[in-house]
Order: structure tokens, then C-alpha cells, then sequence
């Protein structure tokens, strides 16, 4: 396809994503190999929690409780203890405990790995239907699970750094954004250039477009950025 029948904001989002990819070295090697029950519970014991913490939690889930069945069994206070190091385990065991006997009542035991058979619509929209997920958890559970499938999450890093570069409106909340920002990328990409995409995009805004002073003055993509430019025009940086 020529580039004048392609929308000119994918264009753009092709073009930053390019940029990227030579900064940060893609494709990008997948930082989980977890069974999707497993990447369900990681992504819901990391809302809203430091990485190493709730990686902390997930680990004394693992070495505490057999098994899935064991945790969603075990009295709430047990599993509260165990995911200590997240922030609210008051809220996440009862949550984490009702969405497993949700998904033993709805499959018939635990495993989610029926989501391999289905279109990723489909799959998501089973996921959301759970208490607790939302589109990132949704996307989180497909693309970082053995599952491998084709599903952009978007974290507050990527929110920010897409809302910097024009890639979507300021008012839009980052739940809204996975849709928007997801429909930017070529139909063609594969599972694994949708997931560079969301990596890139985070690790920009971790090394260098922070939330507070941005490193503008050495990022990559700053002649596709109005916001940087704005900042070294007036002396911001």
C-alpha cells in the first residue's frame, strides 16, 4: 500500500515507533513466560504497585500455596499475608480470590487457556467481564502470557509519552486509550511488533520522557514531539 492511502496519524505512530526501535533495540525479548491464569493474577497483584514489589507478591503466592486452587481455597487472611508487599492486599486477596472462583465457575476448573482459540475481541471481552479487568489487564493477560497474541497494553509511561507526541488528545484517559492507539498500529504487525510497540513507547517514557522534567533536549524523537520543542523554544530544559 502507498503511503498517501495510509491515515497520516499511522504514519506518524510507524514513524515514532521506527525511532524507538533503533533507541531501545527491538524486537524486544518477552519479560514473562507465564501460563495466562498466571500472567491474570501478576497483572492484577500490579495495579498500582512497583514492579518489584508486586513481583515480590507473586513469588510468596507461588512458594506459600501450591497452586491456584490452593489460593483461591485458602482463608483470606493467608493469602493477604502473602501479597503483603502490595500496595492494598487488603483489597487485591478478596478480589484475586473472587476472580479465580469466577473463572472455576465459568471454565469449569482454572486454567485460561481456552483464550488461545478465540479471536482476541473475544478474548478480551472475557477478560474485562472479570472483576478488576480492564483494557490493560486484558491486553497484559494476551500479549505478555505464552499466549503470544496481538494486544497493545498501555501503561502510564506510554499514556504520557502518547499524549506528548500527538498520538492521542490530552483529555483521554489511559482505559480509552488502548483502543485509539491500538487502531494506529498496521493490521499487519505481528504479536510481537504490537508488543515492541508498548515496550518502546514505556521504556521512553522511564529513560527519558519523564513526568517531571523531560529530557528533551536528547530524545529521539524530538522533531515529531511539538510539546518538546515547545519546552527548549522557551527554555525549559
Amino acid at each position: 500500500m502507498s503511503s498517501t492511502h495510509i491515515p497520516l496519524l499511522q504514519q506518524r505512530a510507524v514513524l515514532i515507533h521506527q525511532r524507538l526501535c533503533v533507541e531501545y533495540g527491538c524486537p524486544i525479548a518477552y519479560f514473562h513466560n507465564l501460563d495466562p491464569l498466571s500472567e491474570l493474577v501478576a497483572s492484577l497483584l500490579s495495579h498500582r504497585t512497583r514492579n518489584a514489589d508486586s513481583g515480590r507478591a507473586f513469588k510468596a503466592l507461588r512458594s506459600r500455596f501450591a497452586d491456584w486452587e490452593a489460593v483461591r481455597d485458602a482463608p483470606v487472611e493467608e493469602v493477604e499475608q502473602a501479597i503483603a508487599a502490595c500496595t492494598w492486599a487488603e483489597q487485591k486477596a478478596p478480589r484475586l480470590q473472587q476472580v479465580l472462583r469466577l473463572i472455576g465457575d465459568r471454565c469449569g476448573k482454572l486454567s485460561l487457556d481456552f483464550l488461545a482459540d478465540l479471536p482476541v475481541p473475544e478474548a478480551r471481552a472475557w477478560l474485562e467481564a472479570l472483576p478488576g479487568v480492564g483494557p490493560k489487564t486484558s491486553a497484559a493477560v494476551l500479549s505478555f502470557s505464552q499466549l503470544r497474541r496481538r494486544a497493545l497494553p498501555v501503561d502510564s509511561h506510554h499514556h504520557r509519552v502518547a499524549i506528548r507526541l500527538g498520538l492521542i488528545p490530552p483529555t483521554i484517559a489511559v482505559g480509552p486509550s488502548h483502543a485509539l492507539l491500538e487502531a494506529q498500529l498496521p493490521p499487519e504487525w505481528t504479536a510481537q511488533e504490537v508488543y515492541d510497540n508498548h515496550e518502546v513507547m514505556m521504556l521512553h517514557g522511564q529513560r527519558c520522557c519523564y513526568y517531571q522534567n523531560p529530557a528533551c533536549d536528547r530524545c529521539t524523537v524530538l522533531t515529531l514531539c511539538s510539546f518538546g520543542q515547545a519546552r527548549l523554544h522557551h527554555g525549559e530544559v
